[in-house]
């Protein structure tokens, strides 16, 4: 989660972005010089939808620390960090940056500007405002809840519970009124959901969004409220100078895609965790004092296989006992190093009272998630509100059978099969 930072402007063609870009480093290579490590291509598969990939394992080991693989989508060269401690270097270093040509004249992107921009946002992302919005958050958790009781069952807990979810709370913290909350989750499943979208369809949606935001912005400074772009209105009115107002608009896209994507995804893949021994599940409903123990050990304990951000290294670096040249596009696994041997005693165990549990899931450094206290809200009140109202939850379906699918940051399930 840490990846998905909201300053990020990641687009649905992110992928073919980022085979171009990688183009340079490509081209830098020795001609006829062989991949170290060759492992196949990047990201990995894996046997079991809830199981990391056996490849993480191997890259963790001693011998090929960094290899330089080829990435799936592409067939562009990236070197693959999955150690907690490169990976933990490599994003508090800032000679690893996304992309700087991303930034563009409203002033958001990478460097100084970004640092600019997470100030804002910190200035108006409070703990105070999380905090009271939780009671809003609550009201939404039930809400689904009740219509998926008065639904089918089985039922899908991703349609009717993880995806929409995250959504509704973004669009109260903007203030957008909840008429609008169900066209919000659209838009933002057709930009930032992978390749389940047409282009001509992922372009409209984009359209609509950003002339959506555009009209709301203008109607909260008409009439401002207790939400978050109110705030940001007010702060950003009082600057000298003034940023240009596709700012806010930007800002808000932002936390659309942070806000959304990255957590409905971690709801999607909790609960099957949970329900696949089903002790799990019964422990928290036993102690519900496990339950903020318990979404730190299933945040470092899920396998992301997406390919996550890229970065682009400015300079030559060493990392990992070698020497990364500068120009080399870059990957970090966090799912890999939330498993590593030499931070965690245990890692392939799920231990719901692991402490201390200094996961990277959400990032380090520079470009850790602003949002995470609002993230962990989310996850904590959807954990008690489904323990709460449906005790009896099951999987309807083997885990076995859950079907993976990748999305612009992250992977999720296509449906979460539910009983209860």
């Amino acid at each position: 989660m840490g990846e998905a930072e909201v300053a990020d402007e990641t687009k649905p063609e992110g992928a073919k972005r980022e085979g171009a870009e990688a183009e340079g480093a490509e081209s830098a290579k020795p001609e006829g010089a062989e991949a170290r490590c060759p492992l196949g291509d990047f990201p990995f598969a894996t046997d079991h939808p809830l199981e990391p990939p056996k490849e993480w394992a191997a890259l963790r080991a001693e011998g090929c620390p960094i290899p330089e693989l080829t990435l799936r989508s592409t067939g562009a060269p990236v070197r693959v960090l999955t150690r907690y401690e490169d990976v933990h270097a490599m994003l508090s270093d800032p000679r690893f940056p996304r992309d700087v040509s991303e930034a563009g004249p409203d002033g958001t992107g990478t460097g100084e500007r970004h640092q600019r921009w997470r100030r804002l946002v910190g200035q108006a992302l409070t703990a105070k405002r999380v905090a009271a919005l939780r009671p809003r958050i609550v009201t939404i958790g039930h809400a689904l809840v009740d219509a998926m009781e008065a639904g089918p069952n089985p039922a899908d807990l991703w349609t009717g519970f993880a995806y929409p979810f995250p959504a509704r709370v973004v669009g109260a913290l903007l203030g957008v009124p909840e008429a609008d909350w169900d066209r919000f989750a659209y838009w933002s499943g057709a930009l930032f959901s992978g390749d389940r979208y047409g282009e001509r369809e992922t372009r409209t949606a984009r359209e609509e969004l950003l002339a959506y935001l555009g009209g709301h912005v203008v109607r909260t400074r008409r009439a401002p409220g207790d939400d978050l772009l109110s705030k940001l209105i007010e702060i950003t009115d009082a600057a000298d100078p003034r940023p240009p107002e596709a700012v806010l608009v930007q800002i808000a896209r932002g936390l659309m895609h942070a806000g959304h994507e990255t957590t409905s995804s971690v709801i999607g893949k909790l609960v099957p965790v949970l329900l696949d021994d089903r002790s799990r599940w019964q422990r928290l409903l036993d102690d519900r004092s496990l339950i903020r123990p318990a979404v730190e050990e299933l945040l470092r304990f899920d396998v992301n296989r997406g390919p996550g951000m890229p970065r682009y290294l400015t300079e030559d670096a060493q990392l990992g006992g070698e020497v990364i040249p500068k120009g080399s596009t870059t990957v970090s696994v966090v799912a890999s190093a939330n498993r590593d041997e030499r931070m965690f005693p245990h890692p392939d165990q799920l231990d719901l009272t692991r402490t201390p549990n200094r996961h990277l899931a959400f990032g380090a450094g520079a470009h850790s998630c602003i949002g995470q206290a609002l993230a962990r809200t989310e996850l904590h009140v959807a954990l008690e509100i489904l323990l709460d109202r449906l005790p009896g939850l099951d999987l309807a379906v083997p885990s076995s059978e859950l079907a993976r699918r990748a999305g612009v940051l992250t992977d999720s399930f296509e449906r979460v099969p539910v009983v209860w």
